[in-house]
This record gives C-alpha cells, structure tokens and sequence, in this order.
C-alpha cells in the first residue's frame, strides 16, 4: 500500500479532536493531537542516518498524517530531532529503539514458555533469606541477569521501533526489517509474556495501517456515541 491511503486521515484525527465527545477517547494527547508531518527531506534524512528504508505505510503515515501523536494506547511515538542532528524516537519506551540496528533483522524467535515458567517459579524472596540480606541480594541479581536474558535482552527488539506505551511497562513494536517488516508485535514482557504479533479476526498479523486505522475507527465511533449522550 502506498501513502495515499492516508488521504484524508490527519484531517480525521484532528476532528476527532475537536468532537464534544473526545474526553472519552483513549490516544488523543493534551493539547496539539499530532506532530507535523514530515518533509520528503526529513524522511530522506532519517532514513539515511537509520541505513534502512522504514514499512511503507509507516513511511506515509509520516508524511501525511504526522510524526506522532493521537493514536492507539497512549499515542504513536513521534520522530524528532535532537540538538545534535540524530532523528530518533520519543516517548515512555522510545528510546528503547536502536536506530543503528534498525536495518538488521528482527528477532522471531520467540522465549521458551517453559523455561520463563521455571524462572519465575525460582524468583527469590527476601523473607527465605531472614538473616542473610546480603544473600538475598546476590541472589536476587543472579536471578535478575538471567530473567534480562531471556526476555529482556536488546537483541530481542533489534530491527524494531517502539511505538507506543500501553502503561505499567507494556508497549508495541513496529518491525522494520526481516520477514515480518511493516507488522506490529504486543510486548506483554513486563507481565511476565514473551513479544508476539498482534493478529486480526483472519488471524493475520496486524501492518501498521490496519493497527492505526482500527483505533481511528473505534475512536470516532467513541466519540459519537459519547457526544450524542452529552
């Protein structure tokens, strides 16, 4: 799909906006709903410094609709530009992003549920070391180092972007480079649940369109049932 099926949406999102029942929509921020959009030259310029071009429906959602703003959960993370000249990514989790790595392959292997199972059936309790805090923590942060291992590791979500935040440490990913490229993956790790892809009803992995648009939809309907009741 290319950019033109984000015809029309930037001006949706900002009517949404202004709709009387918008205080009821979950995504729309405090004040400006969405960043500008991006210039060819700045998409280029990203682009150039990241050494991969981005899914393409995220490539026209940054040029049509903005560089982030409302959108699913807590609102896409926008791109800026920091005081150096490096674009990067903004946000509760943002930088959880590698831009130098976005070019290499996004890892789908995912944890083994057995041994996450294991690990946190063995999570150390202070009230097993009564006598021994000293214990305690040494064994807390050899539990610790293993538990970052297996889900928490950079080399999980290398490939990835991080778009948005749900709370409490949950975010999703948007997969830039590898088979997947262009889908959005739930990141559930904070809950003790490995990385998986968002699917639809056909049970097919959610692209970054069907993921936003979705939101769109349910949020206008939202807003519309609220503002008739007001």
């Amino acid at each position: 799909m290319d950019e033109n099926r984000w015809a029309g949406v930037r001006e949706r999102v900002l009517a949404l906006a202004g709709h009387p029942g918008a205080e009821q929509v979950f995504g729309l921020p405090d004040g400006e709903p969405l960043r500008a959009p991006l210039t060819r030259a700045q998409l280029a310029e990203l682009e150039g410094q990241i050494g991969t071009r981005l899914p393409e429906e995220y490539r026209g959602f940054l040029l049509q609709v903005g560089a982030g703003g409302a959108g699913p959960s807590y609102g896409v993370f926008p791109v800026v530009l920091d005081a150096d000249g490096r674009w990067g990514w903004e946000g509760d989790g943002g930088d959880m992003t590698d831009p130098a790595r976005l070019g290499e392959p996004f890892a789908t292997v995912r944890a083994d549920a057995a041994e996450l199972a294991a690990l946190q059936a063995r999570t150390p309790e202070e009230e097993d070391f009564p006598d021994a805090p000293d214990a305690f923590e040494a064994a807390y942060d050899e539990w610790d180092e293993r538990h970052s291992e297996v889900l928490f590791s950079g080399e999980r979500t290398i490939g990835a972007i991080c778009l948005c935040h749900k709370g409490c440490c949950l975010r999703q990913w948007l997969v830039v480079s590898g088979p997947e490229a262009g889908t959005v993956w739930d990141d559930p790790r904070a809950d003790w649940a490995d990385i998986e892809p968002l699917t639809g009803p056909d049970g097919r992995s959610l692209t970054f369109a069907q993921w936003y648009m979705s939101w769109l939809e349910e949020a206008e309907r939202t807003a519309e049932r609220y503002g008739e009741a007001a």
